[in-house]
């Protein structure tokens, strides 16, 4: 039975009011029974797989002092040894295609064109050129702190939980893996697909394939490795990413599934929220923190706490209950 139907038939035990930081003004959400209902689905079945975008999700879409949040192409475009024509080509590409990737008013069909021409342009120019791994890792330590705020409480809320999380991104998977392993949040319950140099005779020979792009970051390109059923055979998953392509990396699960996906909104505000309400079922406005989905995670783990503090409440009563018996019979 899905949510739409339940909201008819049941009374949810668990209010949106009852979660403060979802009634905070940066919070928005379309259909909040909708939400109710999804989060009651979680807090008793708990969630079996977290789906994360890196890119100004995981990391901060802005900072307090202003400073610039590199992405994970960003990180290494920074490095030092890399050819002066492969910085000029690479920012011209960033400076066409970009805009587009976020402008609020195209198809999003239309766009999938554009960001292919982007990233196979960009794995061309990654062609023909010594590199090493460790300036990513230097870079990368420099921005270990671009983090969202509590972010590293709630990769150690995923871990503790054993809740299987998958960093899902169309960026440089060299640099998504070394900046989470510098800010120590790499356990092993985190596995990262996106897109991977490869070299060749010692010479960078652009990205593995398949390639990852903004839009196609679902099922189809997880088909055969060996994250595909982190994908199929999972019940309760939170989605949480910063563009509207995001919100489809969890396509392809059973139609029984229950999905919450969070949407960071930060560019264009007011000409993307109606997309963004009517893709994410909640939409966080400006909001640099994790502190919606460690809520969420909250709530899932005091419900288990006291799921297992029940057997032991019924051992112990029939237990007395037993020597209630035997006082009885013995008198």
């Amino acid at each position: 039975m899905g949510c739409e139907e339940k909201q008819e038939t049941t009374k949810p035990s668990l209010r949106i009011q009852d979660i403060p930081v979802l009634m905070q003004d940066h919070c928005r959400m379309l259909d909040p029974s909708k939400v109710e209902c999804i989060i009651n689905e979680f807090v008793q079945g708990g969630p079996e797989r977290i789906v994360s975008d890196f890119d100004y999700t995981i990391t901060k879409q802005r900072t307090e002092d202003g400073s610039v949040v590199p992405s994970s192409f960003g990180i290494f475009n920074a490095c030092q040894s890399l050819p002066d024509s492969f910085k000029t080509e690479s920012d011209k590409l960033y400076h066409k295609y970009r805009p587009i990737e976020i402008d609020p008013h195209m198809p999003i069909p239309e766009k999938v064109q554009y960001m292919v021409e982007w990233w196979t342009k960009s794995g061309a120019l990654a062609t023909g050129f010594t590199f090493d791994q460790s300036e990513i890792d230097q870079i990368a330590s420099k921005n270990k702190n671009a983090l969202r705020d509590r972010t590293h409480e709630c990769f150690a809320d995923l871990q503790r939980l054993g809740i299987p999380t998958l960093v899902f991104s169309a960026g440089l998977g060299n640099s998504v893996v070394s900046v989470l392993r510098k800010a120590n949040v790499m356990h092993p319950n985190v596995k990262v697909v996106s897109n991977f140099l490869q070299f060749r005779n010692g010479l960078l020979d652009g990205f593995q394939q398949p390639m990852i792009h903004t839009f196609n970051k679902n099922e189809t390109v997880l088909d055969g490795s060996e994250y595909y059923n982190l994908v199929h055979t999972r019940d309760h998953i939170i989605v949480m990413g910063d563009s509207l392509g995001d919100a489809d990396m969890a396509s392809g699960v059973p139609a029984s599934s229950h999905i919450i996906k969070i949407g960071f909104l930060f560019e264009h505000v007011e000409a993307n929220m109606d997309k963004y309400m009517k893709t994410f079922d909640i939409v966080l406005v400006d909001d640099q923190t994790m502190d919606v989905p460690r809520a969420l995670l909250a709530l899932i783990e005091k419900q288990h706490q006291l799921k297992q503090q029940a057997p032991l409440y019924r051992t112990q009563k029939t237990f007395l209950l037993s020597q209630t018996q035997t006082h009885s019979r013995s008198y």
